[in-house]
């Protein structure tokens, strides 16, 4: 894997799943980092499609899409609600590069297929993944954890109500 500032996307991997906040802090400043970054979402979408065989969800590249579009729309979302709303200090750039590491513990998702340990996987990855990214928007946005959270319940709420608005009428 590249290095970049002396570390490999690697090393910045585990770095981001272990909530190294200088790993965070670098991929954040380090503006060549966003191929990286993409890099771990393409991966972690890739875990998560291997992990899901069997479970009758989308195919692989399905999952690329819808991670690469989650991605960038909720690195959008935090971007406008965390430097409108609580101040935050940050480009979208910052955004996409930490909130693009931190999908790093979605690699895990690769072994949810399995039997019994699957659901477990998922449910230990999942509080991984908001943790890791309320770690990002922290550090992206040089806030409060206390605002890095509410950016991301506010951001949750800003998807997850139109999207439920949708589903109902298209139900009608």
């Amino acid at each position: 894997m590249s290095t970049v500032a002396g570390r490999t996307m690697t090393q910045r991997m585990i770095g981001a799943a272990t909530l190294d906040v200088p790993t965070f802090e670098e991929v954040e400043h380090d503006t060549t980092a966003t191929g990286q970054a993409a890099g771990v979402v393409a991966l972690a979408a890739v875990a998560r499609g291997i992990g899901s065989v069997g479970h009758g969800s989308a195919t692989i590249v399905g999952a690329l899409v819808a991670a690469f579009l989650g991605w960038l729309v909720w690195s959008g979302i935090t971007y406008l609600i965390g430097t409108r709303l609580f101040d935050g200090k940050a480009t979208w750039g910052e955004l996409l590069r930490t909130l693009g590491f931190a999908q790093a513990p979605g690699l895990l998702m690769v072994v949810a297929f399995i039997p019994v340990l699957g659901w477990l996987v998922a449910l230990v990855v999942a509080v991984w993944l908001l943790i890791a990214g309320i770690v990002a928007l922290r550090q992206a946005l040089d806030v409060t954890t206390g605002k890095a959270i509410l950016t991301a319940v506010i951001g949750w709420l800003a998807i997850a109500i139109p999207m439920g608005l949708l589903r109902l009428a298209a139900r009608a």
